[in-house]
């Protein structure tokens, strides 16, 4: 298993709108997320930023989340909360969600 974490911006005239599409996030998107060996998922918010963390299941995570990219209902889901975020200023150039890195875990 592998742990994922990873943070944007939330634009702050659309976090309203950010925390109610994620009060019922489609179940198409959900069961695309399973299929892609993605587990334990959750995002939190500090101030104007989105932390995800999720644990990856799988062997290929790149194929995954491509396989992701591919599905349609995701796709749509995607267009709904894009336009809510913005990369934050450590993002390497093409990073939407930029990777954090572990600096401590107890297990």
């Amino acid at each position: 298993m592998r742990r994922i974490a990873q943070v944007i911006k939330v634009r702050p005239e659309k976090l309203a709108e950010y925390r109610e599409l994620h009060r019922a996030v489609p179940e198409p998107v959900l069961a695309r997320l399973r299929a892609s060996h993605i587990a334990n998922y959750s995002i939190h918010l500090l101030g104007d930023r989105l932390f995800s963390y999720f644990e990856y299941h799988g062997d290929d995570l790149a194929a995954d989340l491509a396989a992701m990219a591919d599905d349609e209902a995701t796709r749509e889901w995607w267009k709904t909360t894009d336009p809510c975020q913005e990369p934050v200023p450590e993002a390497a150039p093409g990073d939407w969600w930029t990777p954090m890195e572990r600096v401590f875990l107890m297990e």
